[in-house]
Formats: C-alpha cells, structure tokens, sequence
C-alpha cells in the first residue's frame, strides 16, 4: 500500500508541473488509516484534484470500469485504487448493517441521492446496497467531493455523478444524470439541501407518483420541505433528519467544534490566539464554531437575531453584536445561519485588509459572493479554495471555498460524528420506505426520540460508557418505559421557519396535502418493521 501511494505522489510531481507545490502544501501526503472492522471507501487525504486532467471536463471523457459499465462520470477512473481503504470508527452504520442485511429491508428501494461524496457516504451507500437498495448517487456541494471515493465508488458499480469543482452548468446536469436514466425510476429521495427535491419537482413532477418519501438532512432544505406542506404542495411524506436530537446536538455541535478549526487552518495556515473573529449565528454550528475558537485564544463576537440563542451567546460568554458594529475590526468573518445575505457588499466592502471571510452554514448564498464579481476587483487564486478578492486601493480579503460551506470544501469532517448522522438517515429511508399505505400523510415528519436514543446507544460501546438503568420504582414515579423513550417527541423541535419557494418549482399536478396542524409530526412506532431496530444492542 505504501508503494502505491509513492507510485501516486510520484506520478503527480512528474505530470502537474508548477500545480504540484500549492497542491503538495494544501494536501500533504496521504497518511495510511488502521485497518477496522468494516469494509469503505477512504481517502487517506483531502481530496486533491490531479492536475494535469483540470483542463477536460469528466462531462467530455469516455470512461469503463472494470466491469465494462459507463453508468457514471467521475474526474478519473483511475482514482479507484487510492479510494479503497478501510474505517473504523461509523460503529452504529456497521451494526446496523450486520443486523439488517439478512432481512433486506430496503430490499425493491430505488434511492436517489444528492448528498457530500465523502469517505462517510461511501459507506452509508454500501450499507445501503447490502441492505437491498440500488442507489444512484450526485454531490450537493461543487467543492466537497473527494474524487478518490467518486471513483472507488463508480468503480464498485454505483452509478455516480461527481467530481470536485464542478460548475453550476455541471452540478445540475449531474443531478439531471441520476434522475433523468431509461428504464430506471427513483422511489425514495435522500437529500442534502433540497436541489435533488427541487429539480424533480420542475422536471419530473410524474415522478411522484411513484416516490415513497423523501429524507431531508439540512436545514435549507427543510425549510422548503415546511414551504411546501404549508402550501399544501408536498407530494409525498418527508421525514426531517436535520432536527433529530442526534443530527443537531452531535453532527451540528461536536462536528463543526473541530471542522472549524481543520479547515482554517489547511487553507490560511493561520494562528488562531488573540484573533477577533465574528460568528453570524449561534445555532448548534455556531455554539460549535464559537467553543473551538474561544478555545484557542481568540475573541469571539457573536451576532444572532433569535433572543433565545443570543442569550445563550452571552451567558456563555460571547460578546453579542450587530455585524456593522465589529466588521472594521474583526480578523475572521464565520457564517453559520442557513440564510441569505448575511454577509453584503457593504460588509465586505468596510473589512480590514486581510480579512478571512468563510461560510459554515449549508446554503453558498449567506455571503453575497456575486457582488465581488465586478471589473473594478480583482481575484487573484493562490492556493485550492483560497481567493484574495483586491479592491482597488490594495486591500484585500481572503475567502474561502467561494462563500460555500468551508469543513467540507477544504478539509474533513470527523467519521465517528458522521456515523450518527448516516445512521438516522438509513432508519429514515428504512422507516418510510417499509411504512403501511396510509400510515404517513403529504406532511414533514421527525425520528421518534425512540430511534435517536438506539442511535446513540450504538455509539455507546467505543466509550466504553455504562448506561444507568432505572429501577421499577424510579420509571413508575418519573412515568417513563425503563427502556425508553426518555425524551417527548417535540424535544428540540423547532417551529417551522419560512423561505420563500419560488412557485415555478413547484408543478400543479401535484396532489393537495393537508397543511400541518405542527410544525413536526412525531413519527409512528415501529412494529411493521421485519426486524426491531429499537432492540438496543447490549
């Protein structure tokens, strides 16, 4: 294995030229990864984009696999072999599948998939397949796809359709490629950000017809989803990940608490103590984002406009502010909201030199990057995802990954946090593909808490954590199930926000849908399921 890697680096310096040292310093050599105890799909670095193939877009090679199969388009078959390593910390993904792929539950499942093509959604696509599904895969991000793991994939047989830096035209003809396939038809939908459910809506509304749910993982995209039931234009069941306890306290909150700090520091190399730096929102990514920073020294401002998370802020003791207040000061601009033009031309244009400008939040459209787009500024590349945007009198500022969401464009993202994650998105599309007609209506659904506390339980073990067990007496005085659920179902469920939906997107054939009397269903029980998920594994 290590020879190969050589063999790889070597091939690289031989064939990028003058590419060779800012890809050398963004990415470094791969470092080789224990083997665990579940087969994946690793890359043993960042994904680096090979040089010398920058110039033909994957849309115009004619690639095979081994297998003879062209059902895909990546940036280089010949990746495969570097994307073929092995991982060990996604415990609950690998139970899962061990314990359900006999029964096959998802077996008949065609899923479409628009989510990061990561080294983690390798393996939720493998456990995925075992459990009986066919998969056709896109990415939801231009920049977050590791190349190597694209390929491996398509090697491996999934049709998928990805490639890091991608531009627009691209990234929509990919998802029109995993859509739009003769004699194949999605019936489940699992989305990050909603662009999947959006270009099936304008192109394909028929295809509802057929579509048994849709899994929904970010807050974008929930928030269309709410748009839509409101509207009474949801086709079909949706079930909202994003606000399961274990999405938002683990993947939002741990996840982000260290991404942060990996992606600054791969793409500015910069040292984080006595910085001033502003975090546009303190949801779980921003409480994650302000922790890690406050931890390495620097002064952290916070700006919010939810008077419950603003006083969160300060009583953990971040300073809380209107950005115009700080922007002339601040080192370090953070976006963590999910919205819209938190960060204008005006801010931009009122920066110091050398200010870091990056986005944490899903959504590339919380920093007003096509205001920068102008003849009388200059952007100048110099490293993978790092522009200096110039003004005309010499200042500059530094942004990364265009304005798009930073840990996933630049570095990655931690595997144990995105085992919870990938766990309760494969439940999801088990739990509404499985479900009785009728059982669910047009609607938004959560996870009942049941299924975050399994989840959670499963990830116990590599704790070695010890559960307290309540006593017959203790369950009866607190009217709780000894075995759980501990939490109500409306526990961290958020009221419905709105984002305007542009009615183009959404087609008139589509069935009415009752509007929600809640902003979150709770999801039924389980029992129809052919194993029990619930069983916690002890």
């Amino acid at each position: 294995r290590e020879e190969k890697w050589e063999n790889f680096w070597e091939e690289r310096w031989e064939n990028s030229g003058d590419g060779w040292t800012s890809m050398a310093t963004l990415c470094g050599p791969p470092s080789p990864f224990p083997v665990g105890a579940g087969a994946a799909l690793l890359p043993a670095a960042a994904s680096c984009t090979d040089s010398s193939d920058d110039e033909t877009s994957p849309r115009d090679k004619q690639q095979k696999n081994s297998k003879g199969s062209s059902d895909f388009c990546v940036k280089n078959i010949k990746q495969a072999e570097f994307g073929l390593l092995d991982v060990e910390e996604m415990p609950a993904l690998m139970a899962l599948r061990k314990r359900a792929q006999g029964e096959k539950p998802l077996a008949g499942a065609k899923i479409v998939g628009c989510t990061h093509i990561t080294a983690q959604t390798a393996v939720l696509m493998e456990t995925l397949g075992a459990l009986g599904a066919q998969c056709r895969w896109a990415a939801c991000n231009i920049y977050s796809t590791l190349n190597e793991v694209a390929a491996a994939l398509a090697e491996s047989g999934f049709p998928v359709f990805a490639w890091k830096g991608e531009s627009e035209d691209d990234f929509w003809w990919c998802i029109d490629r995993c859509v739009n396939v003769e004699g194949w038809q999605p019936n489940m939908i699992l989305d990050d950000g909603g662009d999947l459910t959006h270009w099936i809506y304008k192109k394909y509304p028929n295809m509802f017809k057929k579509i048994k749910g849709i899994v929904e993982e970010s807050v974008t995209g929930v928030h269309r989803l709410y748009q839509l039931s409101k509207a009474g234009k949801l086709c079909v069941p949706a079930m909202n990940v994003n606000d399961s306890v274990t999405k938002q306290k683990f993947d939002n909150l741990y996840c982000c608490r260290e991404s942060i700090l990996d992606g600054l520091k791969r793409t500015t190399d910069m040292m984080f103590g006595g910085k001033q730096v502003v975090v546009c929102g303190y949801g779980e990514v921003g409480k994650g984002c302000c922790a890690a920073l406050k931890a390495m020294g620097s002064i952290v401002y916070v700006t919010e406009i939810d008077p419950i998370c603003a006083l969160q802020a300060c009583m953990d003791g971040f300073r809380l502010v209107k950005l115009n207040e700080v922007i002339r000061q601040v080192d370090i601009v953070i976006t963590c909201t999910g919205n819209k033009n938190v960060v204008t031309r005006e801010h931009l244009d009122r920066m110091k030199n050398s200010c870091i400008v990056c986005n944490m939040g899903h959504s590339n459209t919380e920093i007003d990057v096509a205001s920068l787009r102008t003849p009388e500024l200059t952007w100048e590349r110099v490293r993978s995802q790092v522009d200096h945007v110039i003004w005309p009198d010499g200042k500059r500022i530094v942004l990364l990954a265009e304005g798009r969401l930073l840990n996933l464009s630049c570095s990655t993202v931690p595997t144990f946090v995105l085992s919870i994650t990938a766990t309760t998105q494969a439940l999801a599309l088990i739990e509404l593909y499985n479900a009785p007609e009728g059982r669910y209506k047009q609607d938004v659904y959560l996870l009942p808490k049941k299924m975050d506390e399994y989840v959670a339980s499963l990830h116990l073990p590599t704790f070695d954590a010890h559960l307290t067990e309540l006593t017959d007496e203790q369950a009866k005085y607190l009217g709780l199930n000894k075995n759980g659920p501990f939490k109500p179902n409306y526990y961290r469920c958020p009221p419905a926000l709105t984002l305007p939906v542009p009615s183009s997107s959404v087609p008139s054939q589509c069935p009415p849908s009752p509007v929600p009397s809640q902003p979150c269903a709770p999801a039924p029980a389980w029992g129809h399921l052919r194993f029990n998920p619930t069983h916690p594994l002890r």
